[in-house]
């Protein structure tokens, strides 16, 4: 039977999940198919059931529900009980499996962008303390660095996030966070401000250092505010897509058995998309 996959969320008309899978299913020849399907949270349950009868071959979580999903599989990886979410699941040998790969994503993209970054980079300023920033933190101490501060405008909330991951993370003030960008040869934003319909991000950027990385995970628009800011003062700039991008690899490789590329045409068919909306 051919693999039939998903993007589950709510909402979900949003996601741009089947045009990545749909390219590289279409890119390798392959039998198969990928769909949105909305469920809400409490038809969860629901849906995993099918999952677990046979209906699906396996698929993806986004918000809300991957922190909802982990209890109710069989298996989930060491990542993805670090972070409390999952957001790939699938069947194997009758069991329900989940994984999380928006670490690994978020670091692959890195390295595609900006070759080499973590053999300078030692301190991290994170802007955010929610499942993303989570994601993010996680990938970054897994690569060794010597300080992560995380800023978040409730300040229990980065506390919380530090504690849970332990050293080298850290917590501060959202009001110091101007102050932070000056120590910092990488600034992650992990919050939704900056995006389209939402309110600007209020970093003050006059202490950057030229050569900074600012990578923003916000990718529409693909380049926020803070990137050309940032751009503007000699930092370098990294958009969000690439994270979107290299997260779906190892789904589509379990699900289909081959593992596709990240390549600029697929890239150019989101930014197109995106320009479209």
């Amino acid at each position: 039977m051919s693999p039939r996959c998903f993007v589950i969320g709510h909402p979900i008309a949003h996601s741009r999940s089947p045009l990545i899978h749909g390219r590289w299913i279409e890119e390798h020849g392959l039998a198969g198919s990928y769909e949105r399907i909305d469920v809400a949270p409490a038809d969860l349950p629901a849906f995993i059931g099918r999952l677990r009868a046979g209906e699906f071959t396996g698929g993806n979580v986004t918000v809300p529900l991957k922190e909802a999903a982990l209890p109710l599989l069989d298996e989930v990886s060491d990542v993805a009980r670090a972070m409390g979410a999952v957001n790939t699941l699938w069947r194997e040998g009758g069991r329900l499996c989940g994984d999380n790969t928006d670490a690994s994503g978020f670091l692959d993209h890195l390295d595609a962008t900006v070759p080499g970054w973590d053999q300078r980079v030692r301190t991290a300023l994170i802007l955010g303390a929610g499942g993303a920033a989570r994601a993010v933190c996680y990938g970054l101490k897994l690569r060794g660095l010597g300080r992560i501060t995380i800023v978040n405008r409730s300040l229990d909330r980065a506390v919380e996030l530090a504690t849970a991951l332990g050293a080298p993370l850290e917590a501060a003030d959202w009001a110091a966070r101007g102050e932070l960008v000056g120590s910092a040869d990488l600034i992650v934003n992990t919050t939704a401000l900056g995006m389209n319909g939402q309110p600007p991000l209020d970093l003050d950027l006059a202490a950057l250092r030229p050569g900074t990385l600012v990578d923003d995970i916000v990718y529409v628009p693909l380049m926020t505010p803070l990137l050309l800011e940032a751009k503007r003062r000699g930092g370098v700039p990294v958009d969000g897509l690439g994270m979107l991008l290299h997260q779906a690899v190892p789904g589509f490789a379990r699900w289909f058995g081959v593992t596709p590329s990240v390549t600029p045409a697929l890239r150019e068919l989101l930014e197109a998309d995106i320009l479209r909306a």
